[in-house]
C-alpha cells in the first residue's frame, strides 16, 4: 500500500532534516484480534512527525515506521470515523493518558500516513456528517490536546478569561477556537502581526505582541511555548490562577521559573498530555453542536507530503497541514 514513512534518522547537523523520509510502498498491515482497519481519507501533520525523523520518541529498531498520528476515514463496516491515536495497554483501565505503557501511533505501531491504518477497535470514534474528513483529521492530536487543556485540566467555565500564548500553531489555533466556542474571554499573543490578525479572525477578543503588558489578569494561561513565554504567562495570572502546559517548543529549560510568584500568589501549574477517547468523542460532539471548525492552513495530496513537512519545519503555517488520499 502507499505510505509515507521514516526509514532512517537525519543526523543533527544534516543539511536535509527529511533525509529519512520516504514516499513509497509498504506491506498491507495485519489486523490482530480486537483491532480494526481504517481506510484513510485524510490525515494531519504534527510536530511529532518532524521529531520522529530526528529519532525523538521513535527507536531505530522500529524502522521503517509509517508516520502520522491523526486520521479520519472509513472503518471496515463503511462507517465514517475519527482515529484516537493513543494506544494503551489492553489491560489498562481508566484515563489512557496515565498508562505508563501507552504510545502514540507511529511510535510502536504503524501510523496514519498511508492507505490504511490498523488500530484497536475501541480507538475509533464516529465522525458526524457535519465534519469533513479533512476537518476531522485535525482533531486527534492538536485539537484533543487543546480540549483537554481548556476543559479537563484547566477546568475553565464560561465567562472566565484565558490567555493563549503563541498564536499560530495547531494547538494554539485550536485553543482560540474552542475557548471562544466554550464561552470564554480569549486573549492571544504572537510575535507576528499577521498571526495576531488571524487570531482575531479565529475568535480571540484581543491580541497582543508577545510579552506585552495585558490590561487584565487572566484566570488561566494555555502554555505550549515554554521558556520564551513562561515569565509572561506567570505574571499574567490573577492570584489563584492556573497555567496549563502541554509543550515547550522554545525549549524546556528556564532561566527563572518564577517560583516566588507561584507560591506567593498560590498559582497552579498543571501538566496536560493528549486526551482520552471519551474526550475525543466530546470534542467531536462539541464541534458538531457549535459549528466551530479546525483552521486548515493547507490541504495537499499525501504523495506531496515532503511539501507539508517543509512548511511546518519552516514555521510557514497558521493552522493545520492536512494530507488527503
Amino acid at each position: 500500500m502507499f505510505a509515507v514513512y521514516a526509514d532512517s534518522f537525519a543526523a543533527a547537523d544534516s543539511d536535509d532534516p527529511f533525509s529519512g523520509l520516504v514516499v513509497g510502498e509498504r506491506p498491507d498491515p495485519e489486523v490482530p484480534d480486537g483491532w480494526t482497519r481504517v481506510t484513510v481519507k485524510a490525515a494531519s501533520l504534527n510536530h511529532h512527525d518532524l521529531w520522529s525523523l530526528q529519532g525523538v520518541g521513535l527507536r531505530e529498531e522500529a524502522l521503517p515506521m509509517i508516520l502520522g498520528c491523526d486520521a479520519a476515514g472509513y472503518d471496515e463496516a463503511g462507517n465514517e470515523v475519527v482515529v484516537h491515536s493513543v494506544i494503551s495497554d489492553p489491560a489498562w483501565r481508566g484515563d489512557e493518558t496515565f498508562d505508563p505503557k501507552r504510545s502514540l501511533l507511529s511510535e510502536r505501531h504503524q501510523g496514519t500516513f498511508a492507505d490504511s491504518v490498523v488500530v484497536p477497535a475501541v480507538n475509533v470514534v464516529p465522525k458526524p456528517a457535519s465534519l469533513s474528513f479533512e476537518e476531522a483529521a485535525c482533531l486527534p492530536t492538536a485539537w484533543l490536546t487543546a480540549y483537554r487543556m481548556l476543559f479537563s485540566q484547566g477546568d475553565l467555565k464560561p465567562g472566565e478569561t484565558v490567555l493563549v500564548q503563541g498564536a499560530g500553531g495547531g494547538v494554539a489555533t485550536a485553543l482560540i477556537t474552542l475557548a471562544r466556542a466554550g464561552g470564554l474571554k480569549v486573549l492571544a499573543t504572537s510575535r507576528d502581526e499577521a498571526k495576531r490578525a488571524k487570531a482575531l479572525e479565529l475568535g480571540a477578543h484581543e491580541v497582543f505582541e508577545s510579552g506585552a503588558r495585558l490590561p487584565v489578569k487572566v484566570d488561566a494561561v494555555m502554555e505550549t511555548v515554554g521558556r520564551a513565554t513562561w515569565s509572561h504567562s506567570i505574571r499574567a495570572l490573577r492570584p489563584g490562577g492556573r497555567i496549563v502546559i502541554s509543550g515547550t517548543t522554545s525549549g524546556p529549560k528556564l532561566d527563572d521559573a518564577e517560583l516566588t510568584r507561584i507560591f506567593f500568589l498560590q498559582l497552579s501549574v498543571i501538566g496536560s498530555t493528549m486526551g482520552t477517547r471519551a474526550e475525543l468523542a466530546s470534542l467531536v460532539t462539541m464541534l458538531d453542536a457549535t459549528g466551530a471548525r479546525p483552521l486548515i492552513d493547507r490541504s495537499i495530496p499525501m504523495a506531496d507530503a515532503r511539501e507539508g513537512f517543509a512548511a511546518m519545519a519552516g514555521g510557514d503555517i497558521f493552522g493545520k497541514v492536512v494530507f488527503t488520499r
